[in-house]
């Protein structure tokens, strides 16, 4: 069977073709699979499930579409579409996912992540995601006036690319040992998640047995599909 992956789309406003180019994959090579999982920052930022602005209205529009052919979608939080809830669910046909979570792929137990969870290395990161994941943040934070709550997201949004160019590389990837607890407490045999940008399929051995961790690129220069058919992985590039 076919399964699609994507992760880190980004999507915004400000950057229409990596848009054009998701509803155009929904409208055509995602039809070929018995589920598309999106894993996490499918948005730019989402201010909340009131949010309208156009082109995330576009996104939403397309993903109904796509799953009323029949196909189920699902979807994992990222940080920076933390907020997604469940009128996002009915706008979109999508069903939101726990993170982690665990697949069946013919057969494969494979775990399903975002990935910054794993990331424990940056520490000041690791506290801002378990504060703005808590309840009662998001609650306040969506009892506020979608313009404020707009605002206070470009904000985010800054501070968050001073903290990527002051912080070194290597803090901001996975840790290794993060990942080898995480295969060991969920007995998956593959992982899968984005949230780094650092594509590529790696082969480790944890505990003496095979393991394979796949990321997924963003969709900042290109499209970035993951197949697994048959518990096979395989990434491919979508030329822009």
């Amino acid at each position: 069977m076919n399964y699609l992956l994507v992760s880190d789309l980004h999507l915004d406003a400000a950057a229409p073709a990596a848009t054009d180019q998701f509803i155009a994959v929904l409208g055509g090579a995602a039809r070929g699979a018995q589920a598309l999982y999106i894993l996490g920052d499918l948005f730019e930022v989402w201010i909340g499930d009131d949010d309208a602005e156009p082109q995330r209205g576009r996104v939403c529009n397309a993903l109904c579409d796509y799953t009323n052919s029949g196909i189920p979608a699902f979807v994992l939080h990222g940080n920076r579409d933390f907020l997604l809830g469940k009128r996002f669910g009915e706008r979109s046909g999508c069903v939101l996912l726990p993170d982690p979570v665990i697949a069946d792929f013919d057969g494969v137990r494979t775990l399903l992540s975002h990935g910054d969870l794993l990331c424990t290395d940056d520490v000041p990161y690791q506290e801002l995601r378990s504060t703005v994941r808590d309840t009662n943040w998001r609650e306040r934070f969506l009892s506020l006036p979608a313009a404020q709550r707009l605002q206070l997201a470009h904000a985010a949004r800054s501070g968050s690319r001073a903290h990527t160019e002051r912080t070194r590389p290597q803090i901001m990837d996975v840790n290794g040992q993060a990942v080898e607890a995480l295969f060991r407490a969920s007995g998956a045999a593959l992982m899968i998640h984005g949230h780094t940008h650092r594509p590529g399929i790696h082969a480790l051995q944890v505990d003496g047995m095979p393991r394979r961790r796949v990321v997924l690129d963003a969709w900042y220069e290109h499209g970035n599909l993951l197949w697994v058919r048959n518990g096979e992985p395989t990434l491919e590039n979508l030329a822009r």
